[in-house]
């Protein structure tokens, strides 16, 4: 881990009071390595910031965003994917973009995405701070540097335990590991957060040690099947029955089904007939549609699976445009007599023509990597009849910390043992941290 290099005496003075303020005025107390974060960023003007859960990441944005602000700075925010900004908006308190949206992207004429904010039509601030960083690509992580002013502050923040980017690169791997540039990893687990086990059993797993699937605990369970027939099934009765009658939590909102793999009688597209058919009935009611072999019914629970800058959506104070990979929705309506569908996109309403749903997949149960960047009050994962290659540490670390008030794993305890001492690593030869090296 580096550290923060010497202070001069009389800004570190006027430094630490500032935060000593900050303190004061929220009524809070950093922790070392917090504050440590919170001066370098203020001094540096580069730092990466990163931790596991419950070891204070949010606080320490908090702080950086309140000590920027004390220094009339210009703050921007950004994260990889809608559900990611807007998650950072809800923990901050302070509008949060997509990368793309915040480099202005537009599309060429073979559907490329072309930013309008470059080099020579830099971004309007000077401070950024970017989340979920081990979510952005190479490609990406090279357009926004390219669009940052000359002086801008830049905050990187993520969990390097993560799964890799699905495109390109592991930008936040690289950057750590070329030891180059400011890095400071919040290690110390807070004991109100050590208090779940859904925290605790995320911070076995990072460490390779045998997560406690023992059913002791309000907030993480094991629930043993031997087949995935019978898995399936739990998974089915749990989102429609046991948790709404339980803690009355609403299947759609509340809810979310994550599983390592597509394939299989527990992947994503079983497990979406199968839910379909029991939260969204076939009813005459209800208007449906086949798009790309695909049944969509009005009432389901739909995602955004690529970035559509062109959708035009209203919600009750603004309009706007684009629905961005990974967003969640619910489809209300297919109007069969113009062929346009209106999907509610968490309070955005977006009207988009039929064929279009070809862009969206029912969403009751998504992919682990589809996952990355959100969180879900309650978090159903099935873990049996998973291949080889979807076995290993990150990607159950992964699926874990999605989950905010209740985790359960359903299917083979030895296959979650399996998983946590596979510590298989995705490697990506981008070159990056050689470069890093090669330039300093």
């Amino acid at each position: 881990m580096s550290v923060v290099s010497k202070f001069p005496p009389q800004r570190m003075s006027t430094l630490a009071q500032t935060i000593d303020d900050i303190e004061y005025e929220n009524d809070i107390k950093y922790e070392e390595l917090q504050r440590m974060a919170i001066a370098t960023a203020a001094n540096k003007g580069l730092l990466i910031l990163t931790g596991g859960p419950g070891t204070g990441k949010t606080t320490a944005i908090k702080g950086i965003i309140k000590v920027f602000e004390k220094q009339n700075l210009d703050i921007a925010l950004a994260a990889p994917t809608g559900r990611a900004a807007k998650r950072m908006t809800e923990l901050t308190g302070k509008e949060a973009k997509t990368i793309h949206r915040l480099l202005e992207v537009e599309w060429d004429e073979d559907d490329r995405p072309v930013f309008r904010r470059d080099t020579k039509n830099p971004l309007d601030c000077n401070a950024l701070i970017l989340d979920e960083l081990s979510m952005v690509d190479i490609s990406l992580f090279a357009s926004l540097l390219d669009a940052l002013p000359l002086g801008c502050r830049l905050i990187l923040v993520g969990d390097s335990d993560q799964l890799p980017p699905v495109g390109a690169g592991n930008v936040l791997h690289d950057l750590i590991k070329a030891e180059v540039l400011p890095v400071i990893e919040l290690n110390k687990v807070f004991r109100q957060a050590m208090e779940s086990k859904i925290v605790s059993n995320a911070h076995k797993i990072v460490r390779g040690e045998m997560p406690d699937l023992k059913n002791d605990n309000k907030d993480f369970f094991h629930m043993e099947r031997q087949s995935t027939f019978l898995t399936s099934e739990t998974v089915a009765e749990l989102c429609a029955v046991r948790l709404k009658k339980a803690y009355g939590w609403d299947p759609l909102s509340d809810i979310q089904v994550i599983c390592p793999s597509k394939k299989g009688e527990t992947g994503t597209v079983n497990l979406n007939k199968i839910l379909q058919n029991v939260l969204n009935p076939k009813d005459e009611s209800k208007h449906e549609v086949i798009v790309a072999g695909q049944l969509f019914r009005e009432g389901d629970k739909v995602m955004q699976t690529k970035n559509n800058y062109n959708i035009e959506w209203e919600s009750e104070d603004e309009k706007g445009n684009g629905i961005f990979n990974g967003d969640i929705g619910i489809l209300e309506k297919i109007n069969t007599q113009n062929g346009l569908v209106t999907i509610n996109f968490d309070g955005r309403i977006a009207e988009i023509a039929a064929e279009n749903l070809s862009e969206l997949d029912l969403s009751y149960a998504i992919t682990v990597h589809k996952s990355q960047g959100s969180e879900f009050k309650a978090v159903i994962m099935p873990v049996i009849g998973i291949v080889s290659e979807l076995s290993y540490r990150n990607l159950l670390y992964t699926a874990v910390t999605r989950a905010k008030d209740m985790l359960i794993t359903v299917g083979s305890g030895e296959l979650v043992y399996a998983m946590t001492a596979n510590d298989k690593k995705s490697k990506r030869y981008s070159a990056l941290s050689h470069f890093l090296k090669a330039e300093f």
